[in-house]
């Protein structure tokens, strides 16, 4: 077994990569208390720089070497390794280049230097002071400047990669100079399966983050066909001129400043494997294919997308095709303010390009940063429609790479346009018909030729799969989209890289009953009257203060006490609404004060609100400034944030370990809010939602897409468009001639004064309309025709006069189209009720699990489909017994378990079924129902192994039976038409 032990391991690693242009060293001329290859070190300055030898004194030991010697190791110590690689160091009037970097094409004095450069990796290096016996089992050397060192274990001999971290954490010493912060550049830890590093050790607190490539969208390492799974690391990785380009563009330390302390914080920045191989794999498809491409990245929430976003960034404005520089300028969209400001000061990091860096802010500072020749501009997504718009100059000549964060919330239709638009430079002339203003117009809105889109999400939805990833061909003959790079949540959860924040889900069961206060019976509508009464009672103040109690008491006994994140951990209240975050605020304070907690809550929304008489902000309820929110979150006594809307995206913060939901969530919101908590902490084991508002199968159906890569099932139907056009110009609202008017007049720039008139007979025709359902349709479907016309223009190769005519005159008439006078039927109701009684119940906790497979997402939807529904008028008595008979006023063996299989199990089998779908989006109600009674047939049949007393009840009592039917019937009936 000895040519399988660790040993051997170590010699075939030594071996391969001398095979790929490194040299072996000898341990003998390591000194370790300067953390230096002292031979190697010397060879290199002799070589390149001879006339420096004697002035630093390299060519004995003197007193003149060891001042030289310490000199550079304060610098190291001081501005980091590759600081001081990049840069050199200066001693006593002379500069000491370290290291040369990779040269541009046709440089031949450039290559000669880079050429000298000395990459040597050196077999058990004897690193300690005090322990001359300790040795590690690897380090590699450039220029005898110790860039990685390395503890290798076998599966074999029964020790795992676990071991070596284990390794590094208890024997290797932070305060040996080798290990000390900032001397080398990263530290691996590895076997002959899997890879970890680590950019600073801190005893047993180092954390080592996972390297290797991905097996099947989760952790691990592909088989190896020729030769052992983790030598992609030393074969490819760390070959010289890939290492070279780490130290060039990846490798940094960063220094951070605390906003409330003014403490400067220094971090090691070390790309993990898919941050680098996206970067790489973007910049060798832009060397071989140039401006003008798309490209979707699917990364997890959490997996360091700021960074990735930075490390491109910076490397497109050098990237090369064709012999010349591929773009001109690289612009840099995020709706994410927190990124803004981390991307802009991690792009200026990079000392080669930072004053090419500028911040288009307001209107012209874009126009002037691309006609100063600025490399670099970053601004968020909110205001560059605002600044494009400000640009005047031509820029056709010029090629753009354009990086977009979270692409599917910066790439609305209006905001291409008017990126494309600006960029483009596009003129009008004199001598211009109509028709050829129309065309230019079809033309600015697609996606510009001389731009490159490089477009980063976590969860790409239909229209950005559809804009931005490849085509390629699905077995049924259809035409899908997939991203061009993925690092999948699975793979992010499985590497222990991002946490799972489905491990710990528990939903929160409500009960409440009401009464009628009123002698009379008045009828309301009784479907909107369930929706108000639903809203009121969880609106309620007692129903608020009892969930904030439940809140606080979790928080306290599972939170605090059990020291979640080292004792640490912050939690995060989800409200639906400003005015329900504001209650919130003060119900929590208030249960926080009543257990003499020593912690307080914080709270954010946006602009000013009522409460109770007085306009509050969140600074004034918080008593210090909004933009220091994210900095109070992390410090004692803030350990809870109640928001509404803000920090439910983009909010990267680590010590969030716990979430109470009282928001209904669906889809990408739902996966977004939830992945808060995703983020990992070296003392982050887990994480807990509590929700008191969705259930476990309503979050699995929105995490499902998003769990691996995310695949479009097809193209957006360019034939609907059609459909949509013949039925808009079968209303009896507008005509063809109409039409052509309006348009010739809007681009002749006429005045208001001659475009309204006609849009206002439009406007009288439909209101003259005798049905109006017509009007619900017609205006429906021109709402559908301006979404998907906007959309498909950008991504279809071809444009069509007729459809962008109707698009301007649809964009000008809708806003003026009156919604249907529709009658509340259910106003005043809650005037005529009160809350008896409420009650929260927490359920248990449980993991929701994730389909092991591709995720698919459906076209951009091209149907109108608008209709109104007929108002259902019941008794005030009938609609209060109705809403507690519904919500757990039967008798049962388990009420509160018998109430969520009515209210919610029961109802999602029955929406969910095809024909009764299919009934209802044929709008036939009375096919409807007979589908429905069948579905719910079924459904209860399914149930009669768990729920013998509930099936018998359906069976054998016909009133039952019958009010449970007209009840999944109001629940679900145009649930999935609408």
């Amino acid at each position: 077994m000895q040519h399988l032990n660790e040993e051997s391991l170590e010699t075939l690693i030594v071996k391969q990569m001398v095979e790929g242009g490194w040299t072996e060293g000898s341990p003998t001329d390591y000194v370790a208390s300067y953390a230096l290859d002292l031979g190697d070190f010397a060879a290199f300055l002799e070589a390149t720089q001879p006339s420096l030898i004697d002035p630093l004194g390299l060519a004995d030991d003197s007193p003149v070497r060891h001042k030289f010697l310490a000199r550079l190791q304060g610098e190291i110590t001081k501005r980091g390794l590759v600081h001081v690689l990049r840069n050199g160091v200066a001693h006593l009037g002379h500069h000491v280049d370290l290291y040369y970097p990779t040269p541009a094409e046709g440089n031949v004095k450039a290559a000669d230097l880079f050429d000298a450069n000395r990459f040597v990796i050196t077999r058990q290096v004897h690193h300690s002071v005090s322990n001359t016996g300790d040795a590690v089992d690897l380090v590699a050397f450039v220029n005898g400047l110790p860039v990685f060192t390395f503890e290798l274990k076998n599966n074999i001999t029964k020790q795992t990669v676990d071991d070596a971290v284990q390794q590094y954490q208890r024997d290797r010493d932070p305060r040996e100079p080798l290990f000390a912060f900032g001397r080398t550049i990263a530290h691996f830890a590895l076997d002959d399966q899997r890879v970890r590093f680590c950019t600073e050790l801190k005893g047993p607190s180092s954390w080592f983050l996972p390297f290797d490539q991905g097996f099947n969208d989760g952790a691990g390492n592909p088989p190896n066909p020729d030769g052992i799974m983790t030598d992609y690391l030393w074969r490819q990785v760390l070959s010289p001129q890939s290492l070279a380009g780490i130290i060039e563009n990846y490798a940094q330390v960063v220094v951070e400043k605390k906003p409330r302390t003014g403490k400067k914080v220094s971090k090691a920045i070390f790309p993990r494997y898919h941050q680098l191989d996206v970067v790489r794999r973007l910049l060798a498809d832009v060397e071989a294919r140039g401006a003008g491409r798309r490209y979707l990245i699917q990364h997890s929430a959490g997996s360091g997308k700021s960074n990735s976003i930075a490390w491109l960034t910076h490397q497109l404005t050098e990237a090369a095709h064709g012999g010349r520089t591929a773009f001109d300028s690289v612009i840099v969209v995020t709706d994410r303010v927190v990124l803004d400001n981390q991307l802009t000061q991690t792009i200026k990091s990079f000392l080669q390009v930072g004053s090419t860096v500028v911040h288009a802010d307001r209107s012209g500072d874009l126009r002037r940063a691309i006609t100063a020749g600025k490399k670099i501009i970053v601004t968020t997504v909110q205001k560059f429609p605002y600044i494009l718009d400000d640009i005047g100059a031509d820029h056709r000549d010029r090629t753009f790479a354009i990086v977009i964060d979270e692409a599917h919330s910066s790439q609305g239709s209006k905001t291409s346009a008017a990126v494309s638009h600006a960029l483009s430079g596009a003129s009008a002339s004199d001598e211009d018909t109509v028709e050829d203003q129309i065309n230019r117009i079809i033309e600015s809105k697609k996606l510009l030729p001389n731009a490159s889109y490089f477009a980063f999400t976590a969860t790409p939805k239909n229209k950005t799969l559809e804009m931005f990833g490849e085509r390629f061909a699905q077995p049924d003959g259809e035409v899908g989209h997939r991203p061009f790079h993925s690092y999948t949540m699975k793979q992010a959860i499985q590497e222990g890289f991002i946490v799972d924040v489905l491990g710990n889900y528990a939903p929160v069961g409500s009960y409440y009953k009401l009464m009628k206060t009123v002698e009379d019976d008045p009828e309301f509508d009784a479907k909107r009257a369930s929706k108000k009464l639903r809203a009121y009672v969880e609106g309620n103040k007692h129903a608020i203060a009892q969930k904030a109690a439940i809140m606080i008491e979790h928080f306290h006994s599972q939170v605090v006490t059990k020291r979640k994140i080292g004792g640490e951990a912050r939690a995060m209240v989800v409200t639906a609404s400003i005015a329900r975050c504001i209650e919130y605020f003060h119900a929590l304070r208030d249960a926080l004060s009543e257990r003499k907690s020593p912690y307080q809550v914080i709270v954010a929304f946006s602009g000013e609100h009522d409460y109770k008489g007085q306009k509050v902000t969140e600074a004034s309820l918080n008593g210090f400034p909004s933009n220091a929110i994210a900095e109070h979150v992390k410090t004692e006594p803030y350990r809870i944030l109640v928001v509404a809307n803000k920090f439910q995206t983009g909010y990267d913060e680590p010590l969030l370990h716990t979430m109470y939901v009282d928001k209904t969530l669906s889809g990408v919101l739902a996966v977004q809010t939830l992945s808060r908590l995703n983020r990992a902490h070296p003392a982050k084991h887990d994480t807990f939602v509590l929700d008191f508002a969705n259930d476990a199968e309503d979050i699995q159906r929105a995490f499902e897409p998003y769990y691996r890569t995310t695949l479009l099932a097809q193209e957006t139907d360019p034939n609907k468009l059609h459909d949509l056009v013949t039925e808009l110009d079968a209303a009896p609202i507008y005509t063809p001639e109409h039409v052509d008017k309006f348009v010739t007049r809007y681009l002749a720039g006429e005045s208001r004064e001659k475009l309204d008139p006609l849009l206002d007979v439009c406007v009288a025709e439909y209101v003259e309309l005798p049905d109006e359902d017509d009007q619900v349709s017609f205006k429906a479907n021109a709402k559908a025709f301006l979404r998907t016309y906007n959309f498909l223009s950008t991504v279809l190769p071809y444009g069509s006069l007729e459809w962008e005519k109707r698009s301007i005159f649809l964009d000008h008439l809708v806003p003026k189209l009156p919604a249907p006078k529709e009658e509340d039927l259910a106003a005043g109701i809650l005037e005529n009720i009160d809350l008896e009684s409420y009650r929260a119940e927490k359920q248990n906790a449980m993991k929701i699990v994730l389909d092991d497979e591709d995720g698919e997402l459906a076209p951009v939807p091209a149907a109108g489909g608008g209709h109104r529904a007929d108002a259902e008028l019941e008794r005030l008595s009938e609609i209060v017994k109705s809403f507690n008979d519904y919500f757990g006023n039967i008798e049962w063996e388990d009420s509160d378990r018998i109430q969520r299989r009515i209210t919610e199990e029961i109802p999602r089998l029955v929406a969910e079924d095809e024909a009764y779908r299919n009934a209802q989006a044929n709008d036939d109600p009375v096919n409807a129902r007979v589908e429905m009674n069948r579905a719910l047939g079924k459904a209860m049949l399914g149930l009669i192994s768990d729920e013998t007393q509930l099936f018998k009840a359906f069976q054998d009592n016909e009133s039952f039976k019958h009010w449970l039917e007209e009840a999944v019937f109001k629940a679900t009936y145009r649930t999935n038409a609408a």
